[in-house]
């Protein structure tokens, strides 16, 4: 266990250090003075220090008035900052050398009670002859030192007077002030840690684009961000420290209902005469004791929560005019159809068989238009249930109808408000629905299941079907006038049997996705598989390309794939039977000689011959060389 050292062995150990240091008895006055510059940077650095001890050593000062002390402050390295006492007194021991600037570390100034305590780390008092350099041997000093929060010395309290004044006590004295001093520093501290907390979460809660207020146990709020007082349209100054009641009538409630433990999130309420919606989060605060002691209130406008709930969820939009892949007349001449309308409010038909990407086209539109920002929400009226479409378009108020969730809930064209509803497969919505569609269309609002309420909505429809819709309206199950309000810009998607030539381009742009996807090269494909690609009708249009395209990458250029959809002749490869009858001959013959014949009557013109022949061009030109027919 370490056993402090006496105060004779302190005085004792720095006599020794001051013969190391070479330190003559007899100088006047310490080794070392700062120069006035460098006294004003000391200063500066030590500033806080000053500020924090001055006040404690007027008091202490106040106390010993006239008794013949002073009282000095020095930083960490024993210069002198700072010294207040009688003027006499104080003249006189500049004399000596204790003044502002001086350099009082045992280096400098020998033992002295400054020096020793600020090494030594401790409090101590010297008296005459215990001081080394003999113009200090006439006082008696009594220091101690003073350290930060984290126990580093900051700097040291003396309080020197002459020697016949010395008494035990005032060393009790100085220490008791350093004890005050460290105390505050501490509290100084937790303040300024405080303020700048104070100041982060007032900052943080006011960068924050939803609301957020708090609320004690009587129903008074206590604190607000700038959010919440636009989105409430109120002044901070005529909310805080008033009752919560005239923004959120039902906190008592709310209150009660964290009291007994449950949870009180994602609610919607109305304000300002219904003509607001919020998203409403309510949080307890809880004292030590796990008791609720008040609340904090978050809510968001509905609309924001709606646009973030779209980000998302898979009805964002992702697509965009790059995504389209072809480079045949029809496709450069549908995205040009494309661009010139997309910015138009005006409602779109998208008609086109299964799987030539007409979601792909309507997120395209909607993301080249001003809407991009906002919400794309698509919705398959052939998929949702009969009994559940119209909660899905328009919403429901609370309680509207059982199993409805508590706190209502929006429906698609809310959610879709300022942007875009894609409603595909429309021509299998319901008779019945299609009318109230229609009056949505006609009206620009909507009334939640339940509701009384018209909601004001800025929505753009885009429609789409592969469904023959005029032959339904013949048949009576599509509404002839919600027909030519949807159909306002038809937009008709070709199959892909009708841009042969776009096969090709869709296939390396499918291997290269798909082997990316995959996390595989891109594969060889056999020759024949390819042939047949190119040869294929695909009646599942660009969706059974890309999908076959997967196979392909999957099996390293194989594929097992049915392509028993063919449409293009089927070719035998049998010999020629030359001792039959007639001339008669193999298919294949016969397909060389059909080929042969088109090319020349065609006077050679390719392009002409492959679409009389009904191939495309690159299988044209395949079979040309597959028969070695030569043309010069």
């Amino acid at each position: 266990m370490f056993k402090p050292f006496t105060h004779s062995e302190i005085v004792s150990r720095s006599l020794n250090r001051c013969i190391k240091y070479h330190i003559e008895k007899g100088i006047p006055r310490p080794k070392r003075t700062l120069s006035r510059k460098e006294l004003d940077n000391l200063i500066k650095e030590n500033n806080d220090i000053i500020k924090i001890a001055k006040p404690f050593m007027e008091i202490l000062y106040d106390f010993l008035s006239g008794s013949g002390f002073s009282l000095y402050l020095t930083d960490k390295n024993g210069i002198v900052l700072t010294i207040i006492g009688d003027k006499d007194i104080v003249m006189e021991q500049a004399k000596a050398g204790i003044a502002e600037g001086v350099d009082l570390s045992e280096k400098s100034a020998g033992t002295n009670a400054a020096g020793t305590a600020l090494f030594e780390n401790l409090s101590v008092q010297l008296s005459g002859k215990e001081h080394f350099i003999n113009t200090f041997q006439i006082y008696t000093c009594s220091a101690s030192v003073i350290h930060n929060e984290q126990g580093d010395i900051i700097g040291c309290l003396t309080l020197t007077g002459k020697r016949q004044l010395a008494h035990p006590h005032t060393l009790g004295l100085v220490v008791s002030a350093v004890k005050s001093i460290e105390n505050h520093l501490k509290l100084n501290k937790s303040q300024n840690e405080l303020f700048k907390a104070y100041q982060y979460l007032n900052k943080i809660m006011n960068s924050m684009d939803f609301g957020i207020f708090a609320v004690d146990n009587s129903g008074i709020v206590k604190a607000i961000n700038n959010s919440a007082c636009s989105l409430l349209d109120i002044n901070q100054k005529d909310i805080i420290d008033k009752n919560v009641h005239k923004v959120l009538h039902i906190w008592q409630y709310i209150l009660d209902e964290l009291k007994s433990g449950n949870v009180y999130a994602d609610k919607e309420i109305l304000y300002s005469d219904e003509k607001k919606r919020f998203n409403l989060n309510v949080y307890p605060i809880k004292d030590k004791s796990n008791i609720v002691t008040g609340m904090v209130v978050i809510f968001k406008d509905i609309q924001n929560v709606y646009n973030l709930v779209n980000k998302y969820t898979s009805g964002s939009a992702a697509y965009t005019f790059d995504d389209i892949i072809g480079n045949s007349e029809k496709m450069i001449n549908l995205k040009e159809q494309l661009k010139n309308i997309s910015n138009s409010p005006s409602t779109v038909l998208i008609q086109g068989e299964s799987g030539t990407g007409k979601e792909l086209i309507a997120q395209s539109i909607h993301n080249d238009s001003n809407r991009k920002n906002k919400s794309f929400i698509a919705i398959n009226c052939g998929a949702i249930p009969k009994n559940l479409i119209e909660s899905e378009l328009f919403g429901y108020e609370d309680g509207s109808f059982t199993g409805a969730k508590r706190g209502g809930r929006a429906g698609k064209f809310e959610l879709a408000n300022g942007g875009t509803l894609f409603l595909d497969e429309i021509g299998e919505m319901p008779l019945d629905m299609q009318v109230n569609l229609l009056r949505v269309l006609q009206e620009n609002c909507i009334t939640r299941i339940g509701g009384n309420k018209c909601i004001k909505i800025d929505v753009r429809i885009i429609a789409a079907t592969n469904k023959n819709l005029r032959e339904k309206i013949k048949k009576g199950t599509f509404r002839e006038d919600l027909y030519y309000r949807l159909n306002v810009i038809p937009i008709y998607v070709p199959p892909l049997r009708e841009r042969d030539m776009d096969i090709k381009v869709l296939i390396d742009y499918f291997l290269k996705i798909k082997a990316f996807k995959l996390k595989k090269s891109i594969p060889i494909v056999r020759p024949d598989i390819y042939q047949k690609l190119l040869n294929h009708n695909w009646p599942g249009n660009v969706r059974e390309l890309e999908n076959c395209i997967e196979n392909i990458v999957n099996m390293n250029g194989n594929t097992s794939f049915d392509f028993q959809n063919n449409l293009s002749v089927n070719k035998q490869t049998s010999p020629c039977t030359t001792n039959l009858k007639y001339d008669m001959c193999s298919l294949e013959e016969w397909e060389k000689k059909a080929i042969i014949n088109c090319i020349n009557n065609c006077n050679h013109n390719m392009s002409k011959a492959s679409k009389i022949l009904g191939i495309n061009r690159s299988t044209l030109y395949t079979k040309i060389k597959k028969y070695q027919i030569n043309f010069s």
